[in-house]
């Protein structure tokens, strides 16, 4: 039996997430995962691999919107159907998307907390389009996202951090919160990294799908209180020797991408319990 220990949604890709007690589940992710995105003039996305000071930006569900905020910059509100917006073209990785600038005063306001030299943007996806998927293969074709990497959702394991947190202290280096790998649900009962064996989990109530390992970036060396980045480049290092990504031992896995298989709509909650189903061989 695996139990759900930890939920959260990250309303704007690379800014701080938010730990709820329950969220609706649909076909692209946890309810309001996200859904902005912050972009330079030309269309590039912005995340903290370039841009690590995203992880200072504070982010709040409200009525009708969400709120940023950062420390010495004040907030800002960010309706969800603002109307007016310039609309351009973005993309994520190699997924070509459509987007819409969320206006002058959010763009203004973005830019001065992220003490960015470039004008930034912030976009929501464009009204009636959907994202092409860009791992068709792995998620199915039908599979559609907002602004995340890849999946719609990212299962993480206690036991895995437990596992890595093991490494890094033998090898003297700090141990890790979850944070740092910023997922959606976090699960208690498989053993380390034996969620990369899971074919999917259930409650009778909602499924979720596993497809593939989460490969692992340099975000994973930015500290997500402080933004700054580890020079040791840990746990990235670690991670790549003791669970790599199948077929490349270079690069570190870390949680597992996954798909929303059972009724859409429902809300998951922490302290679900739910079914193992194991992968086929």
């Amino acid at each position: 039996m695996v139990e759900v220990t930890g939920l959260f949604v990250y309303p704007v890709k690379s800014m701080r997430g938010i730990e709820l007690d329950a969220a609706r589940l649909t076909p692209l992710g946890l309810e309001h995962d996200r859904r902005f995105m912050v972009v330079r003039e030309n269309g590039e996305f912005v995340t903290q691999r370039n841009l690590p000071l995203l992880a200072l930006i504070e982010t709040a569900l409200e009525p009708g919107g969400i709120v940023l905020s950062r420390q010495g910059f004040g907030k800002i509100f960010v309706p969800f159907d603002a109307e007016g917006g310039a609309n351009l073209k973005t993309r994520v990785w190699k997924d070509k998307c459509l987007a819409t600038d969320q206006g002058e005063t959010i763009s203004r306001w973005l830019t001065e907390a992220l003490e960015s030299t470039d004008r930034l943007l912030l976009v929501a996806m464009q009204s009636g389009f959907e994202r092409p998927q860009g791992k068709a293969d792995m998620l199915g074709a039908d599979t559609r996202t907002l602004f995340a990497d890849a999946a719609p959702f990212l299962i993480a394991n206690e036991a895995s951090l437990a596992r890595l947190n093991r490494e890094l202290v033998e090898r003297g280096h700090l141990a890790l919160p979850m944070n740092r790998f910023r997922p959606n649900i976090v699960i208690q009962g498989p053993d380390a990294f034996a969620e990369h064996r899971i074919g999917a989990l259930s409650n009778g109530d909602y499924g979720l799908a596993f497809c593939h390992p989460c490969e692992r970036c340099v975000v994973t060396t930015i500290d997500q209180s402080t933004a700054v980045r580890n020079p040791d480049r840990e746990p990235y290092n670690t991670l790549a020797e003791i669970n790599p990504m199948p077929g490349r031992d270079k690069k570190p896995a870390f949680g597992h991408n996954a798909i929303l298989s059972g009724a859409r709509n429902r809300t998951i909650r922490t302290g679900d319990r739910l079914e193992l189903l194991e992968r086929n061989p």
